[in-house]
């Protein structure tokens, strides 16, 4: 890894981080050409391995705003990509001499810890595939924290393709952190993903409760919604209604559009898509929620809901200049303030020393990149052993496990797997693969009396 302080997740920046970028951002926001010399003489390079608009422009203008200059691939069909170059050398290259910080969208989850561990310079996530968006989520929370004054308790909708939207994961491990309280809405079929709901489980104490979304009126009448609050599980048993918890008030309705470009089933179907208009903003629990959108939408929001003041998702796009200068500006060390340990910078990877890469996910860097990757995990829990890729955070599927020390495998649920160092820790599908890897059952010695 490089010495560089990178964004690649919004773990990697404490809660008291988090603030004082927000009060950054809101003194950018009172005088956007006030800070023209700011990071003059430093440059940013954006690397778009996909389509933006919103991001790539705004974190342009937020360089161009402090003085500094921009380095733009827009397209990196057009660079030497194409020509098969890895994204482990292209930031080589872009970071030793030709700019100061990296600003990278790629479609293979996991890219930006990937491009972390080569660059000389800091890497900041503008999206990588499913995975994390975590400067949206970042702008998506400073418009909350405008609006309310706080985070903390206010009751959230996600609503439409929770399983493929990134900004959906990021933002979701955030408002828990902040103690705030999710009510799930997916367009039927694109629920959470279970990966993300295990981590707000593990991470966060965070249970999935059934919900009665009645109040919600037409935007839950296709939908079993899904309520997310950071409380013990002891506090979940006191909800005993078999309808579900009642959601009754919601602060703001974030909306999503369908991330056609992740579906590897097809195409939800337009006219079934999840819409919210002036009909749905008449349900009794939204009559003072806030309408917001990460932006570019198709027909999810209609735009008859435009002028409604309750509808804030032109004010986030706008929101994302100031949010992105303060980013720019502390990765950059132009401004003061505390770092501090954070739950993405102290997570201990290893890397995978023997058998093939234990990621399933096709889509994880560590599977369509072909050179400068080596397999990593990540453990979320030793009792029972649970462990996730350390690129995409998907969950690894195993049914033995290994030793490299010993070559002996054990049951996952065995004892002897919590005396095995997580760096000789190897996952083993089953005996046969075990076998194929050289390793042999582990030889159970009979207690003396």
């Amino acid at each position: 890894m490089t010495g560089s302080r990178h964004l690649v997740s919004i773990d990697d920046l404490s809660i008291s981080e988090i603030r004082e970028i927000f009060e950054v951002a809101r003194g950018f926001a009172q005088d956007l050409q006030g800070s023209a010399n700011l990071c003059r003489g430093l440059i940013s390079a954006s690397l778009f391995y996909e389509a933006s608009t919103r991001t790539r422009l705004s974190f342009e203008s937020a360089m161009l705003r402090m003085g500094g200059g921009t380095l733009t691939a827009a397209d990196m069909r057009t660079m030497s990509a194409s020509k098969g170059e890895s994204l482990a050398d292209t930031v080589r290259v872009v970071g030793g001499a030709y700019a100061d910080i990296i600003v990278l969208r790629h479609p293979s989850e996991g890219a930006a810890r990937l491009a972390a561990q080569y660059s000389p310079v800091p890497v900041v996530n503008a999206g990588d595939g499913s995975h994390e968006h975590p400067t949206q989520t970042l702008c998506d929370l400073y418009s909350l924290w405008v609006e309310h004054g706080r985070i903390e308790g206010l009751d959230v909708v996600l609503a439409g393709d929770l399983r493929y939207s990134r900004t959906i994961h990021s933002f979701a491990y955030a408002l828990a952190r902040f103690s705030a309280n999710v009510v799930c809405v997916p367009q039927p079929g694109f629920e959470l993903p279970e990966y993300v709901v295990q981590r707000l489980r593990q991470d966060f104490g965070v249970e999935p409760l059934r919900a009665d979304a009645s109040r919600l009126g037409d935007l839950a009448s296709r939908s079993d919604a899904v309520y997310l609050t950071p409380q013990k599980p002891h506090q979940l048993s006191l909800f005993t209604d078999p309808r579900g918890f009642s959601v009754d008030r919601v602060h703001a309705v974030y909306m999503t559009r369908p991330q056609t470009e992740r579906h590897p089933e097809g195409n939800a179907k337009a006219e079934e898509y999840l819409h919210l208009g002036k009909r749905s903003l008449a349900a009794q629990s939204l009559r003072d929620a806030l309408v917001m959108h990460p932006l570019p939408r198709r027909d999810e929001i209609s735009s008859d809901i435009d002028d409604d003041p309750r509808s804030i998702y032109f004010k986030q796009a706008a929101r994302g200049v100031p949010i992105r200068m303060a980013i720019l500006a502390k990765l950059l060390g132009a401004i003061p303030g505390t770092e501090t340990t954070t739950p993405g910078e102290a997570a201990k990877t290893w890397p995978v020393t023997e058998g093939p890469n234990p990621c399933a996910n096709p889509t994880c860097i560590s599977r369509t990149e072909a050179r400068h990757v080596q397999p990593i995990f990540k453990l979320s829990s030793r009792a029972p052993l649970r462990a996730e890729c350390g690129y995409c955070s998907q969950q690894i599927v195993f049914g033995l496990v290994g030793c490299s020390t010993t070559q002996h495998w054990h049951e996952p649920g065995s004892p002897e797997v919590r005396k095995i160092r997580p760096d000789h820790l190897v996952f083993l599908r089953d005996a046969e693969h075990a076998s194929t890897l050289g390793f042999a059952p582990a030889v159970r010695t009979a207690p003396t009396a």
